[in-house]
């Protein structure tokens, strides 16, 4: 059964249709909350709170649209609702160790602290940047959801959204070129003075 039918029967009252919709994009609205909140138990208590709200407005759902991002603008407007109320805007913390979306693979010790320095240094700059382009890399990075439906969640046209993603993704190239340069020249710099 697609989304559209079990959005038809949720609208009708129908509580075990609702919760399979949720179950297919709990995962998702976890990150996309995850992302905005800095905090897992956070997250996780706007996840909750925006399916309640979610099925409140069930009825202003079209049945005849896609239900992820319909659902995933509800998640993060509460994500930024709660973050706005806390009063601050944390760094972000997490580790490849922590991170619910992270991508494992088989790599030396060497490699691995490698890899979360380069996280990190991307993730610290993605908080440098406006929060509407917080929002558009978090879906499209971590999440990996399409253009058309983060212009649907963070209310922009599709080519504002593509440009920004573009963009965004130069500019981060560019920081962690300059980052590995950095780098270089600190190694070289060390094995100088080893000799």
């Amino acid at each position: 059964m697609h989304d559209g039918e079990l959005a038809r029967r949720a609208r009708q009252g129908d509580i075990d249709a609702y919760e399979r919709l949720l179950r297919c994009y709990q995962d998702d609205a976890n990150l996309a909350a995850y992302f905005v909140l800095r905090q897992r138990e956070e997250a996780e208590d706007a996840v909750q709170e925006a399916f309640v709200r979610a099925w409140d407005r069930l009825d202003q759902f079209d049945t005849d649209r896609a239900f992820r991002p319909w659902l995933l603008k509800i998640v993060v407007n509460e994500a930024r609702d709660r973050r706005r109320w806390r009063g601050r805007f944390e760094r972000l913390k997490l580790r490849a160790a922590e991170d619910p979306g992270a991508r494992r693979s088989h790599r030396s010790p060497e490699g691995e602290v490698v890899s979360r320095e380069r996280m990190q240094a991307v993730l610290d700059e993605i908080e440098r940047m406006d929060e509407a382009d917080q929002q558009i890399l978090t879906c499209r990075f971590f999440l990996d959801l399409p253009t058309a439906e983060i212009a649907e969640i963070v209310d922009m046209p599709h080519g504002t959204v593509r440009s920004r993603i573009s963009r965004a993704r130069e500019h981060l190239r560019e920081h962690l070129a300059a980052i590995d340069a950095g780098a270089s020249v600190a190694s070289k710099r060390e094995q100088n003075t080893d000799e």
